[in-house]
């Protein structure tokens, strides 16, 4: 079982205290925790991409490569790249680049992003958004696998005798996976024959059954699932919760359910918090219920102090990841 430290990156302060760190102070940390992460025993790391709000990290390729510069076994990967706001061809050659610089590490979750005013600031139509995003995965897979590329869209200018440079190191291509929740996007990755991320929503896992079930049947490819965790040897509920309500309440536009912020029903559900033996039940409880081949923990949320953070990581390392099911 994979497991992956994912880092969306929201700038909130300590609902304890009120403290934030700097904007700089904030980015630098995402890197060190990305450090202790492959000290501790994760395959991999995830930076998410977003604009315009307090989420802060918008080019997840440039945290990546200096992580790979600090680490030399850990997958790197976005999660995700906003693929349809991208030109593909400087996705090809970002993505090979850090393939180069990490010696083969790099890996890229695409998906069509959930901010209305994110298209809308990059000129993507509503209507647009899907059918840009699967031409532009189409051509990007091209790029990777194929010299010499021509090719004519609806969204982009044409291509004639293209090869991107560098190439990639990992052959056919460094490992792509399409991020979504939705039957449609599931169907059009098992098309494709790529690997399927499920989305990092405050949601119940369960409602992502039918989904992977209809994946799985055109395709037996690998399924991951984020979960927001927090994991501590006594406390934990307590010592995470006012950070967990003070996430939700910023994220829920994005990525709840619409309803009314319910911090119990989140922890009994699409978060999960405890001692190590607990946490590491309940995640193995998710993979049998949905048959995961990764997790991707996301514990830096709400204002949760560095030092708080990196212990948990750690903790995690030492005694999660060695219960969990293969």
């Amino acid at each position: 079982m994979d497991v992956y430290l994912l880092i969306l990156g929201d700038h909130l302060p300590d609902p304890r205290t009120g403290n934030a760190p700097s904007e700089p102070d904030r980015i630098r940390a995402m890197v060190d925790q990305a450090v202790v992460a492959e000290e501790a025993g994760f395959a991999g790391v995830a930076i998410g991409e977003h604009h315009f709000t307090r989420y802060i990290v918008s080019a997840p390729a440039l945290l990546l490569a200096a992580i790979a510069a600090r680490t030399t076994t850990l997958r790197l990967s976005t999660g995700v790249t906003l693929l349809a706001h991208h030109d593909p061809v400087r996705v090809a050659e970002e993505l090979a680049t850090l393939d180069v610089l990490s010696h083969g590490r790099a890996e890229l979750i695409v998906a069509r992003g959930t901010s209305r005013e994110t298209d809308v600031a990059f000129g993507i139509a509503p209507s647009d958004l899907r059918p840009r995003f699967h031409e532009y995965l189409r051509l990007l897979l091209k790029l990777l696998q194929e010299e010499n590329v021509t090719w004519r869209g609806t969204f982009r200018s044409p291509l004639a005798n293209v090869t991107t440079t560098p190439r990639p190191i990992q052959y056919p291509h460094p490992t792509l996976w399409v991020g979504s929740g939705s039957a449609a996007s599931a169907g059009f990755a098992a098309e494709l024959g790529m690997p399927l991320m499920l989305p990092s929503t405050l949601r119940d896992p369960r409602i992502y059954v039918d989904v992977v079930a209809g994946y799985r049947r055109d395709h037996p490819g690998r399924v991951a699932l984020p979960c927001h965790v927090y994991v501590a040897e006594h406390d934990a509920r307590e010592r995470w919760r006012p950070h967990l309500e003070a996430y939700a309440a910023f994220a829920s536009p994005w990525r709840g359910d619409g309803d009314a912020i319910d911090v119990d029903r989140l922890m009994e559900g699409a978060a999960i918090c405890g001692e190590p033996s607990e946490v590491a039940d309940r995640l193995n409880a998710q993979q049998k219920l949905l048959g995961l081949d990764a997790h991707l923990v996301l514990i830096d949320i709400g204002g949760l102090a560095l030092d708080e953070v990196l212990a948990a990581i750690r903790l995690f390392g030492e005694k999660v990841i060695p219960q969990l099911a293969a």
